[in-house]
């Protein structure tokens, strides 16, 4: 059973996993190098838990203790039970939702591992931006790929931001990252995949013409918002494809347009 304990100095050692979590780059460099990722409300929380992360520690203001009662008779982490206000000034921000807990993050698996047992896997390019990172995540969940993986320079799944807008799909969805860019697609091609570049470009095929849901294995490249993939990824795709558009719109959200190529992707699968 967990250990419910009162804190009420913001300076509390036994707070720090907590501390400046609206500082990006400060929390960038310090939860991969700590082994720590942060997950925020209730429902968050149990996923991350039911997924099998190591719960570090919780978080809580007082009326959300008796909420995640049943986590906290389960588990053995710390619960720290704090005001509303001191929670802001330790985190830097109103938690709204209060409820956080600080988990233990797993060893990413290889690429190789993962396309092993795949057919249908998503690959980012310098995709930065945490709710992009996010709401692409919940789409490949919710639409049945059955892999990301993330070049060198995409930001981390399991920032805090990422993960909320996710609503903890991050955890449903396994990824690796490639050690190196463009280089790296070449093993994903090895392993029987087709490249599938999204890009607006004039000279791309209609996503429906290529009907990528009838090809075995197919790995969907993804660039960063607005500036889309780069030239040298272009360059190693087998294909470009493009979703059509209408009313002079020449592009969607990179988010938006993940969730309409994801389901043009799995057409037809069996969905689990």
């Amino acid at each position: 059973m967990a250990e419910l304990i009162t804190i009420d100095d913001p300076d509390d050692p036994r707070l720090r996993d907590y501390t400046g979590l609206t500082d990006v780059e400060l929390r960038r460099r310090r939860e991969p190098a700590e082994g720590l990722f942060i997950a925020e409300g209730e429902k968050v929380i149990r996923r991350a838990k039911d997924a099998g992360y190591e719960m570090r520690s919780m978080l809580l203001s007082a009326k959300w203790v008796d909420v995640m009662r049943d986590v906290i008779d389960e588990l053995p982490a710390p619960v720290y039970a704090v005001s509303p206000d001191l929670a802001e000034r330790v985190t830097g921000y109103h938690v709204h939702r209060g409820a956080l807990a600080s988990m233990q993050r797993k060893p990413l698996p290889s690429a190789a591992e993962l396309l092993a047992g795949a057919r249908r896997v998503a690959v980012m390019e310098a995709v930065n931006d945490h709710t992009n990172i996010g709401a692409i995540f919940r789409s490949a969940a919710a639409l049945g790929m059955d892999a990301v993986l993330l070049s060198p320079d995409c930001a981390d799944p399991l920032y805090r931001r990422s993960v909320k807008v996710s609503m903890g799909a991050v955890f449903s969805v396994p990824y690796a990252r490639l050690d190196t860019w463009p280089r790296g697609l070449e093993a994903v091609r090895v392993a029987g995949f087709k490249l599938l570049a999204l890009t607006p470009a004039d000279r791309a095929a209609s996503i429906d013409a290529a009907a990528p849901h009838k090809l075995d294995r197919v790995a969907l490249m993804l660039g960063a918002e607005g500036e889309g993939l780069s030239t040298q990824a272009l360059r190693a795709a087998d294909e470009w494809v493009r979703i059509p558009m209408a009313h002079g719109v020449d592009s969607l959200n990179v988010g938006a347009a993940a969730a309409v190529a994801f389901y043009a992707v799995t057409s037809g699968r069996p969905q689990p």
